[in-house]
């Protein structure tokens, strides 16, 4: 039997930063995946001449070493952030919006997004100016929660972030209500409520306002080799820490002592690993209902009270033109039906009435990402519930064909862009396709549903009651800090410190 200190399981992106601080704090540590590579949906992939990204849009909070957001100071902490060349994003979004007849074009920069938004809703400078005074603010404020693991002083709270504490209870639209912002205003800065996949009358204004703050306030970067640069920086910085990773390795089996903690991991070919403490970058649906034999029933219950978030569906298009020849305009597109977001996720359940899609072209950020005289686009919808569970075999590729031709008209009626005579290479990944790859239920790329109960605040607040079970602890999607990516990572870095902490505590 082989023994380490510390096993991660899964080589996403939180368990990948949740092994760096693991080794950081002087652990011996192991990290298994049962891909063959690293990253989870953080890679890229080849379709002929194309290297398409699989799923990062923009990473937010990023910044320049001389003004760096939290991404980039924690990326400087891990020793990861001069692997990888990264490059800036041109401007934060563009939406549109047929109900309202909306087209704006939004810029990075808080003070230039405030200006822009004056010039498209005359009146609205002092509520977007509070917001982000307000956003900021709850930035602070989750920084040093985060800098205490959760473990925050409520009269500390309250004296230095006194306006964090009075909206953290609230929904989105019930903080935006409260500003006076005019509704065009509200209809344009909720343009990002697609990236958290829950309604704005059900999302936490704090985790809201927070990311909305960490794209504009410094902007977004891309990694130039696509987001697999960065998980293969990672991997890279493990071994330089003298941690061990294996590939085509699935952990099948967590271990429990007579008390019901953490005694060890089994291997899909039977070797046991001896280890006390466990990090899982994966769901504790799998975790609960698949590798471990005893659950407390407290954690059974709280885990099925939570909802899953967005089931993923992405088209990849590689196409034999330019982006100005094609009269692609924007690197991110944000497509609605209703800035409604209610109205909106209702239509969202079902695979008929969903036409919401946000879509990117790399080339804008990036012309050489692809040969010369072509481009290539990626579009992504969230679907609210199952239904593709009620797709007949039979049907499978034909519904696929529905949903890519729908996403295809769609950009083609809303920005007067012609690309469907010009795909060269076309490839669709649907929920199954994300069940499969990753393991998630049901195709879920959300993780757990980002409501104003159970949202950002919440749970990292709650992080030691929510700690039942002695040596494990989750990072990614699922965990404290929700979905997306520097959630992810910043869900790896609590975790792994938080792991460190048991380690030492118990001698």
């Amino acid at each position: 039997m082989t023994k380490y200190d510390a096993v991660v399981i899964g080589a996403g992106n939180g368990g990948l930063v949740a092994a760096i601080r693991l080794l950081q704090g002087g652990l011996k540590t192991l990290i298994v995946e049962k891909h063959n590579l690293p990253g989870g949906f953080a890679t890229s992939f080849r379709r002929g001449r194309f290297e398409f990204e699989a799923s990062l849009h923009e990473l937010n909070d990023f910044g320049a070493a001389n003004n760096a957001g939290d991404v980039r100071v924690l990326f400087d902490e891990l020793g990861v952030t001069d692997k990888i060349e990264w490059l800036q994003i041109p401007e934060a979004y563009r939406v549109i919006a047929r109900s309202e007849n909306l087209d704006a074009t939004m810029p990075f920069g808080v003070q230039a997004f405030i200006d822009k938004m004056e010039a498209y809703v005359p009146g609205s400078r002092e509520s977007v100016t509070k917001f982000f005074e307000l956003a900021e603010e709850i930035r602070l404020a989750q920084a040093y929660s985060s800098s205490v693991n959760g473990q925050t002083d409520s009269k500390y709270m309250v004296a230095n972030y006194g306006n964090f504490v009075r909206c953290g209870s609230y929904s989105v639209n019930q903080v935006l209500k409260t500003l006076k912002m005019p509704q065009k205003a509200v209809d344009i800065i909720s343009a990002y409520w697609c990236y958290l996949g829950a309604n704005l009358d059900d999302m936490s204004f704090v985790h809201y306002a927070s990311m909305v703050n960490r794209y504009i306030l410094r902007g977004a970067a891309m990694p130039k080799m696509r987001s697999h640069e960065i998980s293969l920086a990672m991997v890279e910085r493990i071994r330089e820490l003298g941690g061990d990773v294996l590939f085509n390795t699935e952990a099948v089996k967590i271990l429990t002592d007579a008390e019901g903690g953490v005694s060890g991991v089994v291997l899909d070919d039977g070797t046991e690993i001896a280890t006390r403490h466990v990090v899982c970058n994966c769901a504790p649906h799998v975790v609960y209902g698949k590798m471990m034999d005893k659950v407390p029933e407290a954690e059974v219950r709280a885990t099925n009270a939570r909802k899953f978030a967005g089931r993923g569906f992405t088209m990849f298009l590689g196409l034999d033109r330019s982006a100005d020849e094609l009269g692609i305009e924007n690197h991110n597109y944000f497509l609605y039906d209703t800035m409604d977001s209610v109205k909106q996720y209702d239509r969202m359940r079902t695979i008929a009435d969903n036409d919401v899609q946000a879509t990117v072209c790399l080339n804008r950020a990036l012309p050489d990402c692809s040969p010369e005289g072509t481009c290539m686009m990626y579009f992504t919808t969230l679907y609210m519930s199952d239904d593709w569970a009620n797709v007949k075999a039979e049907d499978y590729f034909k519904t696929k064909d529905y949903v890519a031709d729908k996403m295809i008209a769609r950009f083609e009626r809303d920005t007067g862009a012609k690309i469907r005579d010009h795909i060269e290479e076309i490839s669709v990944a649907t929920p199954m396709t994300y069940a499969r790859y990753c393991g998630h239920p049901q195709g879920v790329i959300y993780g757990y549903e980002s409501q104003y109960w159970d949202g950002l605040m919440p749970r990292l607040q709650m992080m030691a009651e929510d700690h039942r079970i002695r040596g494990l602890r989750f990072a990614g999607g699922y965990s404290m800090r929700l979905s997306g990516y520097s959630s992810a990572y910043f869900s790896g870095d609590i975790s792994g410190r938080q792991t460190v902490g048991d380690f030492k505590r118990e001698g």
